[in-house]
């Protein structure tokens, strides 16, 4: 044997034992001639997991004609059917919808096998539960596992359980579909599906734990698939999706700094070849900076939303930082008709719609989204939604003048937080907490709610919060107040806000009028009595 025939021998070896760096190094060693349709499809597979994407299209491609040549449909359309998936994920729409049609037509004469199985399951599961439609998707992935069954394919299988499991959970059955969700796992944790499979489980259930804001789940599985991806040689674009789970996960618990580099990292990495994690990627990032007051914000928005990841609940949010009530109300009734009957999609626009209804003087429309949020985790009763809804409703029972209910229910909701580590969502219910002990006059538990949630705002850097709206003022009004208090003139004001004069003298006008005062120094003890001070 020549040494390139001994380099060829070499590249089989190393992709059988899933050493995807080495069998690229000899592949790319190796005479194309030698080549049969099996080396081509698996140097394209080897190509996939070290990230060069664009290679293991080309090869890919050749893989599909060669095992065409050699008279073999059934492999010729799962490597059409890899295409496709991969054209899909850069957003490629046109060559998506080309490959996943030649794998449907290279299949359509034969009997049927795992391939028809997993096109089904692709093509009927994944579509329908995009289109809200979890019932018909439920039907597809039963089917799914029947085949699973019937061909004793294990990955089959497991992709057909994790389907229902997403699909019950997507109807509301969520006590059904989480323990189908865990057992779908199963075979990955024993080794017995291949790791491609393997990879798409671990992203999908994830991915399912937050969506429905299941934060412990998603916790443990983040880091059961980063001690998945420890053991592999290369995955890529596994890395990848985990790292944009990875910087949701630090979004919530506060870590800041570290959820807006990983984000980025994410950003320019896949941007090309993966739009949907670059998406999500610019998302959180969006939200850090929101979070912290950040003027890039709004362009992080906008770049998740070039992408195809809706911006909302984050961009209304992040008008309301900007005093901008009505803008933000707007935009929020808006996003709530866009996310249609889905009430997934629904309860964290539902959340934001809260805080923007109170700050924008629209307590039916607080109380109205509070009601929605409580349905929803009343039915998916996850502990994310459901610390969502308690503060949603302690905040609505708080602006009803309502502090003896309320009370207690934000004393629940900052425990809940604070059982999933968001140290900032507690900080927030703990500024609405103070406002309650301050109604019900216990002005000491008052000042130890406040000092507790500034000490956790300082340590993040976060934009400092004003109190909700008291006597109407918008959130604009609360800064202007909070620096009248801090003794700076109008010239002041409007440099710090980067507003004019007339603006601030206009919302001067506007405070004093809400809040019955005549004077500077009276609406500055206003302000101090109610702990309106400046963030910056």
């Amino acid at each position: 044997m020549d040494d390139r025939g001994n380099t060829l021998t070499l590249a089989r070896r190393a992709y059988a034992t899933r050493d995807w760096p080495t069998a690229v190094t000899h592949f790319g060693a190796a005479h194309p001639a030698h080549f049969t349709a099996d080396d081509l499809a698996a140097y394209a597979d080897a190509l996939w997991w070290v990230g060069r994407i664009e290679d293991k299209l080309r090869l890919g491609a050749a893989a599909c004609d060669a095992f065409e040549a050699e008279a073999r449909p059934a492999e010729a359309a799962m490597t059409a059917f890899s295409l496709g998936v991969c054209h899909l994920a850069r957003g490629e729409e046109e060559q998506a919808r080309g490959w996943l049609g030649r794998a449907g037509r290279l299949v359509a004469g034969l009997p049927e096998g795992p391939v028809h199985g997993h096109l089904m399951l692709f093509t009927e599961v994944e579509g329908n539960l995009l289109a809200g439609r979890p019932a018909a998707a439920l039907d597809a992935a039963r089917r799914g596992q029947e085949m699973g069954h019937r061909y004793g394919d294990a990955g089959l299988l497991a992709l057909a359980l994790q389907s229902e499991a997403r699909a019950l959970i997507q109807s509301g059955h969520v006590a059904d579909g989480l323990p189908l969700l865990d057992a779908a796992m199963v075979g990955v944790q024993n080794g017995r599906i291949d790791p491609f499979l393997s990879g798409v489980l671990y992203c999908h259930t994830v991915a399912a734990c937050h969506r429905i804001a299941d934060v412990r789940r998603m916790v443990r599985w983040t880091e059961l698939t980063e001690q998945w991806l420890a053991t592999l040689p290369a995955a890529v674009f596994f890395e990848g999706l985990c790292a944009v789970h990875r910087a949701q996960l630090r979004l919530l618990r506060g870590e800041w700094d570290e959820a807006e580099g990983g984000a980025l990292r994410v950003a320019e990495d896949f941007d090309r070849h993966r739009v949907d994690y670059a998406a999500e990627a610019w998302y959180v990032v969006a939200e850090v900076r929101r979070l912290r007051g950040d003027p890039r914000a709004a362009d992080a928005y906008n770049e998740a939303h070039a992408r195809g990841r809706d911006p909302q609940p984050g961009r209304a949010l992040l008008r309301i930082q900007q005093g901008d009530a009505a803008g933000a109300a707007t935009s929020v009734r808006s996003a709530l008709i866009a996310a249609g009957d889905d009430p997934l999609r629904r309860a964290p626009i539902c959340a934001a719609a809260v805080d923007i209804a109170l700050s924008a003087g629209r307590p039916e429309e607080a109380a109205a989204a509070a009601s929605e949020l409580a349905a929803t985790a009343t039915t998916y009763a996850t502990s994310g939604l459901e610390a969502m809804a308690c503060a949603a409703r302690g905040a609505v029972l708080l602006a009803e003048s309502r502090a003896d209910e309320a009370l207690p229910v934000l004393r629940d909701a900052c425990r809940r937080w604070h059982d999933l580590g968001a140290a900032y969502d507690a900080a927030r219910t703990c500024v609405r907490l103070a406002d309650a002990y301050r109604a019900l006059g216990d002005e000491v538990s008052a000042a130890a709610e406040l000092d507790r949630a500034h000490a956790v705002f300082d340590r993040l850097g976060a934009f400092r919060p004003a109190p909700d709206s008291p006597d109407g003022l918008t959130r604009r009004e609360c800064e202007v107040l909070a620096l009248v208090a801090d003794g700076r003139s109008n010239r002041e004001i409007a440099e710090t806000l980067v507003i004019s004069d007339r603006t601030v003298a206009r919302h001067l006008t506007n405070i004093f009028h809400k809040i019955g005062v005549i004077s500077r120094t009276q609406a500055a003890r206003y302000a101090l009595d109610r702990g309106v001070t400046a963030s910056r």
